[in-house]
């Protein structure tokens, strides 16, 4: 059981990982922090693949950190 939940957490936190970098940028960087162009990327509702990667990036980090959390507790008690 130990190991399927290792391999789970592996392969959870490789999609992580995955998902995060197909994720479109919202911002201008750390450039636009500095110009005052940051304002204009808060509070915008996201749309399409946008919004479904961003429900993705939500449910499997929920998922990692249960996944995390049980493997954790399973190993102390060994």
């Amino acid at each position: 059981m130990i190991t399927g939940l290792m391999i789970a957490d592996v392969i959870i936190s490789i999609l992580l990982i995955v998902v995060i970098i197909c994720q479109s940028s919202k911002d201008a960087g750390m450039g636009g922090t500095v110009s005052g162009a940051a304002g204009a990327s808060f509070g915008g509702k996201e749309r399409g693949m946008d919004a479904f990667l961003s429900k993705c990036t939500i449910a499997l980090a929920i998922l990692f950190a249960v996944c995390s959390l049980v493997l954790g507790m399973l190993i102390n008690n060994y």
